[in-house]
């Protein structure tokens, strides 16, 4: 039996032991003052009668000379011990043959019938030292009470019977017990089960195997933390192929600048052996593409320097209309090669921001970049500036092809390229939300497959 079957078991059973022991302990007492209120009630009944009986019939008469005659009468129709007192205290008469003249003033019950009281006593017979309950009642004559009788029963075959009772009990107690720990183990093993299958799974997963699922069993707790897992291993299935392509991208991003720098350094040795002059043109070429690559591995840096949390911000006031018009400016010769329009509309007058230029400066650049790449010739390119009481919200919002709705959840994913997989590392917009939240704002993207794609950028003033 597993650890924690055994601790549900246990804990089962030892509930239900204290609530059973609670239940027989208050049975047997209920059991017990059933039986002894029953005898007490009936010899207090024959002793009141008996009482009564003397009262009206011989309370003019001697206690002491009648007693015997009394005695007969009272004992007649009891089959409990009759005892007359006197009221010295000293016992006249007693039914079970015990001698005249013992002291019974020493008896509780009979000290509450001398105070003119029906007095009840349970202890041990100071002869036999077995088990008796006793009962006095007062004996009066003209108001004054001259001695009393007592009614005195044995409690062995009671407290015999109440035993067995209580064995009873306690058996029926024990089987609750036992049946309560089979029905224990069945229900523990529906809580056990699903754990020990979640256990497995993520000795699975610890061991790299992320094709696991867990099946739900209950709609409780553990089948959300089923479902917690099968999404977990769904996930890290899905980034190790994003992780994979992105290998494989960079790989290539890589591979086609250095194929170029090379082939040209080659083509540029040669020519040198043979005084031709294609050199400018090799150079650009090789420059171009050294700047892919110095691109390529900023991005990889950034994003290394946002998952160990250790970019900072060069926060300082920025007027943020000439940030626009300069990167405008400075992406419209690309735009223009494209047949892409441009446009740059800056709200003034804009207040001032406080924030890192070179790196809002990224943010838009990449947005503008994603934006040329996926706009067809005489598509527009937006970009606007404009305040609100509290914050600055620029947009960037182009014509083209727009983003399918099963990429648009993914898109701020790190290493995620959609489906038209074109050139980049999948970095970018997961770098550039990074960097807005860094400084207290949102970056939202709209869009719809065909219909363009709007990013707007809010950030607090």
């Amino acid at each position: 039996m597993p650890g924690i079957q055994k601790r549900l078991v246990g804990s089962y059973i030892v509930v239900i032991l204290i609530t059973v022991l609670i239940l027989e302990l208050f049975l047997i007492f209920f059991v017990k003052y059933y039986y002894y209120s029953n005898i007490e009630r009936t010899l207090m009944n024959q002793a009141e009668l008996s009482a009564t009986f003397f009262n009206q019939y011989f309370a003019d008469e001697d206690l002491e000379k009648q007693s015997e005659r009394l005695l007969k009468g009272f004992s007649q129709h009891s089959s409990a011990q009759v005892q007359i007192i006197g009221a010295d205290g000293r016992l006249l008469q007693d039914s079970a043959g015990l001698r005249a003249g013992v002291n019974a003033a020493d008896f509780e019950d009979v000290r509450e019938a001398f105070g003119g009281l029906a007095g009840s006593w349970t202890g041990h017979d100071p002869r036999t030292h077995e088990p008796v309950l006793a009962v006095a009642y007062p004996l009066r004559a003209n108001q004054t009470v001259i001695g009393a009788v007592r009614f005195v029963t044995s409690l062995t075959g009671t407290n015999a019977a109440i035993g067995q009772i209580s064995v009873i009990f306690i058996a029926a107690g024990l089987g609750v017990v036992a049946i309560v720990a089979v029905l224990g183990v069945l229900v523990s093993k529906t809580i056990t089960g699903p754990i020990t299958e979640l256990k497995l799974a993520a000795v699975k997963m610890s061991e790299g195997d992320f094709t696991v699922t867990v099946k739900k069993r209950y709609q409780d707790e553990l089948g959300t933390l089923a479902d917690i897992l099968t999404m977990m291993a769904a996930k890290i299935r899905r980034n190790e192929r994003m992780k994979n392509d992105f290998i494989s991208s960079v790989s290539h991003e890589l591979r086609t600048p250095l194929t170029s720098i090379k082939g040209w350094a080659v083509t540029l040795k040669a020519d040198a052996e043979h005084g031709k002059s294609d050199f400018a043109e090799g150079l650009d070429i090789i420059e171009a593409e050294a700047d892919r690559l110095t691109e390529l591995v900023d991005e990889l840096l950034d994003f290394s320097k946002l998952v160990n949390g250790r970019i900072t911000l060069n926060l300082a006031p920025l007027q943020l209309g000439p940030l626009l018009h300069h990167i405008g400016k400075q992406l419209a010769p690309r735009a223009a090669r494209q047949g892409i329009a441009m446009e740059v509309r800056a709200e003034e007058p804009l207040p001032l921001l406080h924030a890192d230029e070179n790196r809002l400066k990224q943010v838009l650049i990449n947005l503008i970049d994603n934006a040329l790449k996926f706009t067809e010739p005489g598509g527009t390119i937006t970009m606007d500036a404009r305040s609100t009481p509290e914050h600055v919200v620029l947009t960037v919002e182009d014509t083209g092809a727009g983003i399918a709705e099963q990429d648009l959840e993914h898109v701020f994913q790190k290493f995620y390229k959609g489906a038209s997989h074109t050139a980049g590392s999948g970095l970018g917009l997961s770098i550039s939300e990074q960097i807005i939240k860094l400084h207290g704002g949102q970056l939202k993207l709209i869009s719809q497959s065909g219909k363009g794609t709007k990013v707007e950028i809010v950030i607090p003033a």
